[in-house]
């Protein structure tokens, strides 16, 4: 799956490292779902927010 730099920038700022992994994974699956071929930041926004709260 690709991701655009600002998407992977977020990822890197809002997610631990020990947990990132499984987070890019369920966003990757949340864009399959959608019929994305790629996560733009405005995709991984939405599907952070949909993960529950901060």
């Amino acid at each position: 799956m690709d991701w655009t730099d600002d998407a992977l920038a977020a990822l890197k700022k809002d997610v631990p490292f020990f947990v990132r992994p499984a987070v890019r994974r369920r966003v990757e699956s949340m864009a399959v779902e959608d019929n994305r071929d790629s996560i733009d930041l405005g995709f991984y926004q939405q599907a952070k927010a949909s993960m529950g709260p901060k």
